[in-house]
């Protein structure tokens, strides 16, 4: 999966987006609906089946970020997502 218009790496990765719904509890239509778009999207996003827009993973980052997830970059040590402290 890459964002659309952006040859380097992505911000988020599905995997990470998978693990934040996980530390949340959320489910697929639980973060669709906090980031406000629709639930196929989400699936494909998780799936890598689509090209993602920035737009649509800044809204994902944003919906977690309100929740208090954040999202651990690869120079920390490996991509990851923790609790906000």
């Amino acid at each position: 999966m890459r964002q659309q218009g952006d040859d380097g790496p992505k911000v988020i990765t599905s995997d990470q987006i998978r693990a934040a719904r996980g530390l949340l509890g959320w489910s697929q239509p639980t973060l669709a609906k906090a980031a406000g778009i629709s639930i196929s999207v989400i699936k494909d996003i998780e799936r890598e089946a689509r090209t993602v827009r920035t737009a649509t993973l800044l809204a994902i980052e944003a919906a977690f970020g309100r929740a208090g997830i954040v999202f651990l970059d690869p120079n920390g040590g490996g991509r990851g997502v923790r609790f906000r402290e």
